[in-house]
């Protein structure tokens, strides 16, 4: 067994050429260098993953932990080390995991979540409504593509959406590692206060929201979830329910507009729409970085020895393009008819609103091209200010014409 080090002072994240397809240093890794070290932008190092079955591994085995708590765990963000003093519980193991998740469970189940399809449905009709009196070109995200899944996660969570702008200026810089740790640590207060100004006013004033549900039923004293906890928690979810669904529109409709024959498959055959959802995730693997890990006893991957205590990195978008189990993976074909990429991650930190995101794009894709048949990109794809500075990928701006 051999471990290949940082001896070329490889740097991370690595940054994609191609505005679809991930890195073309993936491929060589994944064939030459399975698990390879690099040095982070924070200072230290991390093992980075690329082959399927391995990344899986890391996504399901205890033996690679999630707890941000642990000393040496691996950061992107100059200011990240802020929040895992604290971590949300996607950054902690079983059974503390499994207790927080537990209470939002079943807001997310596919049985809930149909639920909400006329509501959402609604917001797309009247987010194209309004997008269909402006003049062309149109910014599709600034438009469409983040008021859709932020309207979702507020009416959701109960937080008002005559915030937006509040929230999502702070959140993109949170997620910038162009950010120092000073911005960020701005941000975060800026983002705490108001979340818990929110909380008390559910306090005050319960209403039929899943916020004002965690309030009245988990917090403290009556319930089993601290002040701090309930806060971490409603961050996190708006935060991650409006971010990731709003980068999956943008360039999901870039993807189909830039596959023509793809497209035109699913308008003929609208039963071809949840594998095409399907098909984007796994293409766009866009929460390529987020999965990262820390070894929790002395281990290996691919020969690999991994000692306790050193990062790991789990490529997502290296593990949906891995030929030996996706034929042909840099190929777009919305006939591939499969469910088991990692876009959503794997395990028990899998996403817990994958169901949402599936239903939301699900509607935006066939209510877009149906109301617009004639939408095209307004600017050549290589020109398009690409999010290559960030946790999730995506496109800081969509012009779009009809």
């Amino acid at each position: 067994m051999s471990r290949t080090t940082t001896s070329d002072n490889r740097s991370f994240p690595l940054q994609r050429q191609c505005p679809f397809a991930p890195p073309p240093e993936y491929d060589r890794l994944r064939t030459e260098e399975p698990v390879s070290q690099v040095q982070l932008p924070t200072g230290g190092t991390a093992w980075l993953v690329t082959r399927y079955e391995d990344v899986r591994t890391v996504l399901s085995s205890p033996v690679f932990s999630a707890d941000g708590t642990r000393p040496g765990f691996p950061t992107l963000l100059p200011g990240q080390a802020q929040v895992l003093a604290r971590p949300p519980f996607i950054r902690m193991d079983p059974p503390q995991h499994s207790f927080y998740r537990r209470m939002l469970i079943q807001e997310f189940t596919v049985k809930r979540i149909k639920t909400m399809r006329p509501g959402i449905q609604a917001i797309v009709d009247r987010l194209l409504d309004d997008l269909l009196t402006r003049t062309p070109p149109v910014d599709l995200v600034e438009a469409f593509a983040l008021p859709v899944p932020s309207l979702v996660i507020c009416q959701l969570l109960g937080v008002p959406y005559d915030d937006h702008e509040f929230f999502q200026s702070r959140s993109k810089i949170a997620v910038s590692t162009a950010s120092t740790a000073e911005q960020f640590a701005t941000v975060l207060g800026d983002l705490r206060a108001y979340m818990d100004g929110l909380i008390t006013r559910k306090q005050q004033h319960p209403g039929d929201d899943l916020m004002s549900k965690l309030v009245t039923e988990q917090l403290e004293p009556a319930g089993e979830l601290g002040r701090e906890e309930l806060l971490m928690m409603c961050l996190m979810l708006l935060n991650a329910g409006h971010e990731t669904t709003a980068n999956m529109i943008s360039l999901g409709t870039m993807a189909l507009l830039e596959h023509p024959a793809q497209l035109a498959a699913l308008r003929s055959d609208p039963e071809l729409l949840p594998g095409t959802v399907e098909e984007l995730l796994r293409y766009l693997s866009i929460a390529d970085v987020v999965t990262t890990r820390i070894a929790a006893e002395d281990t290996e991957l691919s020969g690999t020895p991994i000692r306790a205590g050193e990062g790991v990195i789990a490529l997502l978008a290296a593990a949906d393009w891995d030929p030996a189990v996706f034929a042909e993976p840099e190929r777009f074909d919305v006939h591939r008819g499969n469910r088991h990429h990692v876009g959503f991650g794997y395990g028990v930190h899998q996403c817990l609103g994958q169901n949402l995101a599936r239903l939301e794009l699900e509607i935006v894709f066939s209510t877009l091209f149906a109301r617009i048949p004639t939408l095209r990109v307004a600017a050549p794809a290589d020109e398009l200010p690409y999010k290559h500075g960030t946790l999730l990928y995506g496109l800081h701006e969509l012009p779009v014409t009809w």
